[in-house]
């Protein structure tokens, strides 16, 4: 199996922290592809980062997927806050993971209420909409945060490692969380540290988008050719880049053959 794992912000020390978490968390004989993204900033906190993400993500499933590019079985969004999710489940035809639905997923699984550990206050009320956009909310048992500035984004773990602990802790003894979910890529790794000293499960959203991709891609359950997540309707484009337009161009070809009659 080979998965394209995708770090939506631009810090290459993040994707050292994702690929690291990636190569412990992925199966035996599972390729992994780790992209940057090429454009946008050091770390998302905020919709309107997570908007410009999204278009770099976009570019590079487009880079993956056109014709004539190496395929891959499934694709990980690694950034909590799924930027572009779902909409980019439209661009690709194999299965694309986003780390927070990944997540929340895992989370719910084993346990009724769960709470979010979060590296900044900003970023909470987008997180906050994402569970609710998952229709989770009432599942949700608090998301909490760091309420100081990052010395750096890559550092963020070295840094703030015993608050982490510690919010996590209040999430379980004053929040009742079942589960706790320590949120984003600068964080990957972190619960495996944590693992010992939190008395209920923690998820990793790395891990957990590593593991469902390569779940969702086993099935082999077939690509969107209808329905809400079929390729977008073709139509006039304008300066789209080269390969993002191959990759819609190949994807509105395979959604249009026919379906195979009953």
């Amino acid at each position: 199996m080979k998965l394209l794992v995708i770090n939506p912000n631009i810090s290459d020390d993040v994707t050292a922290l994702i690929e690291a978490e990636a190569l412990r968390s992925a199966a035996p004989g599972t390729e992994l592809v780790l992209r940057t993204a090429g454009h946008g900033v050091e770390y998302i906190e905020t919709r309107f980062e997570s908007l410009i993400a999204a278009g770099a993500v976009a570019e590079v499933i487009a880079e993956h997927t056109r014709p004539g590019a190496a395929p891959v079985d499934a694709i990980v969004v690694a950034a909590f806050g799924d930027p572009g999710m779902p909409a980019l489940k439209e661009l690709a035809a194999v299965p694309v993971i986003g780390i927070t639905e990944a997540a929340l997923c895992a989370a719910a699984l084993q346990g009724h209420r769960f709470s979010i550990i979060a590296i900044s206050d900003r970023i909470k009320p987008w997180y906050r909409e994402c569970v609710e956009g998952f229709g989770l909310a009432g599942r949700l048992a608090s998301i909490r945060s760091i309420n100081e500035s990052l010395n750096g984004i890559g550092a963020v773990q070295q840094d703030f490692k015993e608050t982490l602990l510690a919010l996590s802790l209040q999430a379980v003894t004053e929040d009742g969380a079942d589960v706790v979910i320590l949120a984003g890529a600068p964080l990957a790794g972190l619960a495996r540290d944590l693992r010992g000293l939190i008395p209920v499960p923690v998820v990793d959203g790395i891990s957990a988008g590593v593991r469902m991709a390569e779940a969702v891609a086993g099935l082999q359950s077939g690509p969107h050719r209808a329905g809400a997540f079929a390729a977008p309707p073709a139509k006039d484009r304008k300066g789209l880049s080269g390969n993002l337009e191959a990759a819609l161009a190949a994807r509105q070809e395979n959604a249009a053959l026919p379906q195979p009659s009953a």
